[in-house]
């Protein structure tokens, strides 16, 4: 009995030394990560930054930061700060010019309207972003109305807009506008209307007159959306739609001008441009492999760049992998497992 007694004993004694040698024994590694993971940066519990009482907001620099609503502090918005940088202008301030011809007023002529004549522009398009504008162009009006017993005459007259586009494709293919515009209009011009016939009164005689010439100023603006497209090197077209309103005319004791040049007839709202614009490029053309934001890679003479070889540098180049708390472990372990076996 004692002897079977020693036996267990001795059998439990290798067990337990058995399992003590195959423990692993990890040493905690310190490290400049290690030494801040428990500990709050924060210099008061006050530093905490509770988004819900946030607002946003510009400073005096024009920079968007973030104000709590409770403490008055300030944080700045890198969100923001990314965007703005995003969004920076890609072409230069002077980036091209362009002269335009509306041929839409002699293409309706041609189809039977009795007004309009020619329209000509020029713009300098900065940043292909802003555009600003200057029109100039002459309207004439003959028109004897079906059924009426008048004929409407305006002479050829000049006149003038001043207005800017903005382009929503600014960040694309400068080949391809999409605009939106705004013009304020002048026109200086004269209208008479003759052969005025009315019937006899009493003794049934026909009276017959005429209203002289009269000289009007009329002032307006307009609102437009169009759409320009190259077509061939320098040359594009494009048409635009507009809505205009007539804010102030000339008085005259014989009524108001049923046609005002530029702005079209009084009771009409719409109107529409087709035109053929020439365009000047004012600095050097860019590629388009430096379009990529916050990309200083520049192009080579064989038109690719310099990026494409950067990876097989960086491979070459690459500093060996630092070893980390857990590969550190693993290396421990296989080597105390060595260590047994050579035991």
């Amino acid at each position: 009995m004692k002897r079977t007694i020693t036996f267990v004993v001795a059998i439990a004694a290798l067990f337990a030394t058995l399992n003590l040698s195959a423990q692993r024994r990890i040493n905690p590694i310190n490290n400049a990560a290690t030494a801040t993971q428990s500990v709050n940066e924060n210099r008061t519990e006050n530093d905490s930054i509770d988004r819900s009482r946030l607002v946003e907001m510009t400073d005096a620099k024009g920079n968007v930061v973030m104000v709590d609503t409770i403490t008055g502090k300030e944080f700045v918005d890198t969100v923001k700060i990314a965007e703005a940088k995003a969004s920076k202008m890609k072409r230069p301030l002077l980036h091209t010019a362009s002269v335009s011809v509306d041929i839409f007023p002699a293409l309706l002529r041609a189809f039977g309207q009795k007004h309009g004549l020619v329209e000509f522009a020029a713009e300098i398009n900065l940043y292909n972003r802003f555009i600003p504008v200057v029109e100039v162009g002459l309207g004439q009006a003959s028109n004897t109305p079906e059924g009426n017993n008048y004929t409407y005459r305006s002479p050829v007259s000049p006149y003038f807009r001043i207005g800017m586009n903005y382009n929503f494709m600014f960040k694309s293919d400068p080949d391809y506008l999409i605009m939106a515009g705004v013009r304020y209009g002048i026109s200086p011009f004269s209208f008479s209307v003759t052969n005025v016939t009315q019937d006899g009164g009493y003794w049934d005689q026909p009276l017959e007159y005429d209203i002289p010439s009269q000289r009007v100023t009329a002032g307006y603006v307009q609102a437009l959306v169009g759409l320009r497209v190259k077509v061939w090197k320098s040359l594009y077209m494009g048409w635009s739609v507009n809505f205009h309103k007539l804010l102030h005319e000339s008085k005259t004791i014989y009524g108001q001008p049923w046609y005002i040049p530029g702005l079209g007839t009084r009771n009409s709202s719409l109107g529409a441009a087709f035109s053929i614009t020439y365009t000047i490029p004012l600095s050097k053309k860019e590629s388009p492999n430096i379009e990529t934001e916050g990309s200083d890679v520049a192009p080579t003479p064989d038109g690719s760049s310099d990026l494409d070889a950067t990876p097989a540098a960086e491979d070459a180049s690459a500093p060996a992998a630092i070893p980390t708390v857990e590969s550190t472990h693993t290396a421990a372990a296989a080597g105390s497992e060595s260590t047994r076996v050579n035991q």
